[in-house]
């Protein structure tokens, strides 16, 4: 494949290891979704999860809404 011709478009839900500051796409997909909202990620937007939960994040948000029902009342 050369830089002129065209990548095939992926589609459906990708499945993803997450890393510490990385992630590894385990099976290709366009998007995962958020655990809180469960709304689609793009990967390329892919910026908030959890190592320990494996977990991915919409926004900051997200994540301290995730946060907040983890926690130990």
């Amino acid at each position: 494949m050369n830089r002129f011709d065209r990548r095939p478009v992926l589609q459906g839900e990708a499945v993803v290891e997450y890393l510490d500051g990385d992630f590894r796409i385990v099976k290709p997909g366009a998007f995962v979704r958020c655990a809180v909202t469960r709304e689609a990620i793009p990967l390329e937007e892919l910026r908030y999860w959890n190592v320990d939960l494996q977990e991915a994040y919409v926004s900051r948000d997200a994540v301290l809404q995730r946060l907040k029902a983890s926690r130990p009342r």
